[in-house]
């Protein structure tokens, strides 16, 4: 009997995605987890494994389709013998919502000056591994240059890290579509994805319904440098290396457990105060913002935590994150002192009552037993909702977070 492949929820609150790619087309084998669909939620872009052996019989949901419910059906697979068109009618797709760029028929469409070609069907199938599959996309590796060595001569991630070391052809890049309008410049449109859509959604919401204030601090460095370095050297044979972030992490969690009443988010009916330490950090993936979590931040050594960081960063920007790993935590960290920032000041990660911004350190003069002299200063600034955390509270905080990374060994203890 055939079986209708449904649109899966993919977190708890997830009401609808998109259908980003097909793995899969009418007429191949499925095997249980065999994967056979990309589906974009609202945080990452998610691989689909079939739980079903069959035939893959007809696609009812094409890629690229845009605000697929929950459940509505998206694709048929047959069972031995059987042929396509013999599943029970399925419900229809959901239609793109109606901020779907075109969707209105009113105004004309701007002319474009320029268009991307048109790519050509392929006229043989690829058989690759969806991790070889991101890694070439990444590379800008044409797939059809390369050789696989997996079984089937499928293309794996060596055959791909081989091609990137020795040199393959490349993929041409694509021609840039722009359109132009009275009045205005040349332009071209990126597509607003789901994560874009969600950021910009909750941000708002968080600025306009949180009353932000924000509590700046200097704090000097020098000692917590000089402990990384003294850590890195003793565990270089290891392969840790700890970054100033992964001491800032520790630091910040720490803290919380010194001023559990930072540890908080509002509702309507009451002020939830978390017993467990959850720190969300801010990463910067190509299609925006995502934060993952290191749970029980405080009672993990520098060396967990590092290596977790590095692990859950490296999944975030491969859209591999499970939805437990990015949804929740009770505070959050947003670091720009990489990219050479002095200070700035973080919206709020709701429902979460707080946000360290996390400036550069650099060399700057300070004032030390009456007489100047250079420290490594690094600025942070604490985005608080005074609707759960006081000034008080707040300035505590930070009190306990300065002490902390000035005197760095007292985290050890």
């Amino acid at each position: 009997m055939p079986i209708n492949v449904l649109m899966p929820a993919l977190s708890p609150t997830m009401t609808e995605g998109n259908l980003a790619k097909w793995h899969k087309k009418p007429g191949d084998k499925v095997a249980p987890g065999d994967v056979i669909a990309e589906i974009e939620t609202d945080k990452a872009t998610m691989e689909v494994e079939a739980v079903d052996e069959g035939t893959f019989g007809e696609i009812v949901v094409p890629e690229g389709t845009q605000g697929v419910k929950v459940n509505d059906v998206i694709a048929v697979l047959l069972g031995e013998g059987e042929k396509a068109g013999a599943a029970a009618p399925a419900p229809k797709p959901a239609a793109a919502p109606p901020s779907a760029p075109r969707a209105a028929a009113a105004p004309p469409a701007p002319t474009p000056m320029a268009t991307s070609p048109t790519a050509a069907a392929p006229d043989s199938r690829i058989f690759v591994s969806p991790l070889a599959k991101r890694m070439a996309e990444q590379a800008g590796l044409n797939l059809g240059a390369l050789s696989g060595s997996g079984p089937g001569g499928r293309i794996v991630k060596a055959d791909v890290e081989a091609a990137v070391s020795g040199g393959v052809l490349r993929t041409a890049p694509k021609a840039a579509a722009y359109f132009e309008m009275p009045g205005m410049p040349a332009y071209e449109e990126l597509p607003n994805n789901n994560i874009r859509k969600v950021v910009a959604r909750r941000l708002t919401e968080s600025k306009q319904q949180a009353p932000h204030f924000y509590l700046s601090l200097d704090c000097q460095i020098d000692a917590l440098l000089k402990l990384r370095g003294d850590l890195n050297a003793r565990a270089e044979k290891d392969g840790v290396k700890l970054s100033v972030n992964d001491l800032v992490i520790k630091a910040a969690a720490i803290a919380l457990r010194k001023v559990p009443a930072a540890n908080a988010s509002y509702t309507e009916a009451a002020i939830r105060r978390y017993k467990q330490i959850d720190i969300s950090v801010a990463v910067a993936i190509p299609d925006g913002l995502i934060t993952p979590i290191v749970k029980n931040a405080d009672l993990k050594g520098l060396a967990q935590i590092s290596a977790e960081m590095k692990d859950l960063a490296t999944r975030a920007r491969a859209g591999k994150l499970r939805p437990e790993e990015f949804q929740g935590g009770t505070f959050s960290i947003s670091n720009l002192g990489m990219y050479g920032i002095r200070e700035f000041a973080a919206v709020i990660n709701p429902p979460q009552g707080a946000i360290l911004a996390v400036g550069a350190g650099e060399q700057r003069p300070v004032v030390q037993g009456g007489a100047l002299a250079i420290a490594t200063v690094m600025t942070v600034t604490l985005s608080v909702d005074h609707r759960v955390v006081d000034g008080a509270v707040g300035a505590e905080y930070l009190a306990a977070f300065k002490k902390l990374v000035e005197d760095p060994m007292s985290m050890m203890l």
